[in-house]
């Protein structure tokens, strides 16, 4: 029987990367800056359609927040809207500045955001503060894009800017077009676990060249043009390195074929598991969304299947396949639980809504929390041959059949 060890998400090489690490290596270059990060930068501005120069390569996607929410003058007290199912990474960065996250709720269809509850959430933070939110961060979780339509709408109506985290989306698209270009700025990542890596980093699309300059100028730790080092401001050392960048530009080469081969693989997890009582699939709601599939990922409804989901988590930990839970919404994390969530009251789809500041409920009855609890990721990455998807596949059947 074969058991070796199936992963959630590896990074898979091209074989052009080392041609670009290499260049690095004979000019020289192997400090943050140089030929491969302006080349990186570029690929991806490319690739997203852009007409200028609003790319800037940085040392993860966290970076690239932190520098947005700067740019966005977010400042110590203020609150900035984030959505509460998704990565710490898109929140943290909030609290850096000494600011407040306020988390909103998922919708059903999408996983992210719901936009009418984030405009309960800003009408009620007016009331509640006397001061509109600075930002709304809504994310495109797992390679879904968010309803952007509506949430620009809303966002648009209430003069608060946006900052897209599309960290898992790079290349997915909203109505034809890239997830990323919807905000005054967005995030994206490179880890290792990502539709393309650079080993660790990220970048930061901003709305025109000038903003970039400046993301630039404060990446490398803000130092003025002078012959000696001088610092008018705070500065951070943000900036990725001409190596890791040189691994980016390989997996650019690669990008369009890691995108197709995540949906193949969601495709064929589909036609495996179809039918099957009890198991759904998240699948974009219409032709108007195109997600990546960066991972395909299931809910399990017990009450159906005869099994939950962390019996099914188990069962391939037993079976050595790496899942995981989809993530713990930030509003039931013990380091975020003091501040505002704008929830669903319920599982089914309704506008009510509750408003939870550090009195948690016995049990979480929030859209997200119900997705964290019934929701697991299955292993998906370029590696994975179809003997592979066929003993993840079989796990599944085989709990269901007990």
């Amino acid at each position: 029987m074969n058991n070796k060890k199936i992963w959630l998400s590896l990074a898979h090489m091209g074989g052009e990367e080392q041609k670009f690490i290499q260049s690095a290596f004979d000019t020289n270059w192997v400090v943050p800056l140089g030929p491969n990060v302006d080349g990186f930068e570029k690929d991806l501005e490319e690739f997203l359609g852009l007409k200028a120069a609003n790319v800037v390569a940085l040392s993860s996607g966290t970076a690239a927040i932190h520098l947005a929410l700067i740019h966005l003058g977010v400042q110590l007290g203020d609150e900035v809207i984030c959505q509460s199912f998704t990565f710490s990474a898109s929140a943290n960065p909030i609290a850096y500045l000494g600011a407040k996250p306020v988390f909103v709720d998922s919708e059903v269809e999408t996983w992210n955001i719901d936009p009418k509850l984030l405009e309960i959430a800003i009408e009620d933070r007016i009331k509640v503060t006397g001061n509109k939110p600075k930002a709304i961060i809504p994310v495109h979780l797992y390679g879904m894009p968010a309803k952007m339509n509506e949430i620009i709408e809303v966002a648009t109506r209430y003069g608060i800017p946006i900052l897209e985290d599309a960290a898992e989306a790079l290349g997915s698209k909203y109505k034809g077009r890239f997830c990323g270009t919807f905000g005054e700025f967005a995030c994206l990542s490179f880890n290792g676990n990502k539709i393309i890596t650079t080993s660790g980093g990220g970048a930061l699309v901003c709305s025109n060249a000038e903003t970039a300059g400046v993301t630039k100028f404060l990446a490398t730790q803000a130092r003025d043009n002078a012959p000696h080092y001088q610092h008018s401001h705070i500065g951070y050392n943000y900036r990725l390195s001409n190596i890791c960048a040189g691994i980016g530009r390989g997996q650019m080469l690669v990008l369009d074929e890691h995108i197709s081969v995540r949906r193949e693989i969601n495709s064929k997890y589909k036609k495996m598991l179809q039918g099957l009582p009890g198991i759904s699939f998240l699948s974009n709601p219409s032709d108007e969304f195109e997600s990546n599939m960066w991972l395909t990922c299931i809910l399990v409804d017990p009450k159906v299947a005869g099994f939950t989901r962390e019996d099914l988590r188990l069962a391939m930990e037993d079976a050595n396949i790496e899942t995981r839970p989809l993530w713990k919404p930030m509003h039931l994390q013990p380091v975020f639980e003091k501040y505002p969530f704008y929830g669903n009251s319920d599982s089914s789809r309704n506008t009510s809504f509750s408003t939870y500041q550090g009195q948690l409920p016995d049990f979480d009855k929030s859209i997200s929390g119900q997705l964290f609890k019934k929701g697991l990721c299955l292993p998906s990455h370029p590696g994975l041959s179809d003997e592979d998807l066929k003993r993840v596949s079989e796990v599944v059947l085989r709990l269901a059949e007990k």
